[in-house]
């Protein structure tokens, strides 16, 4: 395989502001190390985010009104909370923090251990490593590379239905209370039927959001769980059909991101609806009523995305025309 080093992400760009990690499209052993290290700075903004908001809590004023980012969060997974929302207890947040800035320093040397004594490309040292090496004409080791995500994408949805069932429970709004979810919703017909927008036998123009109990939330993250774990292992062992590849080819790394930036902003317009109007999933002793510039900001990010989607599809175009 020729190895590329060219730091030049244009026609005449040399920024290393704009070539980011576009330099490392054939390293992948050191684009792993970005890769983690990206990881290491989310958990270090949501662990230094969680202290801060724990640090300037005042428990007799609502969330909302102290304009708190990631504690309501918490609080509606059950974390501090008694009777009709109310918090009692800060130390939960504070432990997630601090695991959150624990697992950030991890991250963190994770990321430095590959870019700076890891191999440059994974295939060099052999062994398990050399199965997470890809080629961008390889469609098999793509789609074991994805397998992998997705099954991990599934065990964190579990994480939340165990919460729910097993671990304390979550905060239901309807009662006003924090409880076990002893009986989710496992009905296809009901799951299901929220992607085409029907709730109750009726069409509802809020989709997915028109969701009102928390049966209907943990039975779909059941079912999300199983169907990302299972397309995992479907991912692994096969590689993507060549009606597929037609339909997302895959021939260089522009086009991976341009595909991630696309599911991001599907994910943010589909958050969008839940975080105006949903008051089970974000419940207004948490998050208030008035929503609406929160979801702005939520749809301007799905925009971001979305452009930027655009711009590195283009750009695959133009090194594989």
């Amino acid at each position: 395989m020729a190895v590329s080093t060219d730091k030049t992400f244009a026609s005449g760009t040399d920024s290393p502001w704009l070539v980011g990690n576009a330099r490392l499209t054939d390293l992948s052993g050191q684009l792993l190390g970005a890769h983690i290290a990206h990881a290491g700075l989310i958990m270090f903004w949501a662990g230094s985010i969680t202290i801060i908001e724990v640090l300037r809590f005042a428990p007799d004023v609502p969330m909302y009104e102290q304009v708190m980012t990631l504690l309501p969060h918490l609080a509606t997974l059950g974390w501090g909370v008694g009777a009709n929302g109310q918090v009692v207890d800060t130390y939960p947040y504070f432990v997630i923090g601090i695991l959150h800035l624990v697992a950030s320093a991890v991250l963190g040397a994770g990321g430095l251990f590959h870019v700076f004594r890891g191999p440059a490309v994974l295939y060099s040292p052999g062994g398990i490593v050399a199965k997470f090496h890809y080629e961008w004409d390889d469609p098999k080791k793509l789609g074991f590379i994805l397998g992998n995500h997705l099954i991990i994408l599934g065990l964190g949805a579990f994480l939340l239905v165990l919460k729910a069932m097993y671990f304390g429970g979550i905060y239901d709004a309807n009662l006003g209370e924090v409880r076990l979810i002893s009986n989710p919703t496992l009905d296809p017909n009901i799951i299901f039927g929220y992607l085409v927008g029907l709730k109750d036998g009726s069409w509802n123009l809020l989709g997915m959001a028109s969701v009102d109990n928390l049966e209907d939330v943990i039975g779909g993250h059941i079912w999300v769980g199983l169907m990302l774990i299972l397309g995992g292992i479907w991912h692994i062992l096969i590689q993507p059909f060549a009606w597929v590849r037609r339909i997302f080819p895959i021939q260089n790394g522009e086009e991976i991101l341009s595909y991630s930036l696309l599911g991001l902003a599907l994910m943010a317009f589909i958050s969008t609806p839940f975080i105006a109007y949903n008051q089970i999933v974000y419940p207004v002793d948490f998050y208030g009523y008035d929503r609406l510039g929160t979801a702005n900001v939520q749809i301007l990010l799905g925009i971001i995305a979305f452009c930027g989607y655009v711009w590195h599809s283009w750009r695959s175009r133009q090194i594989n025309p």
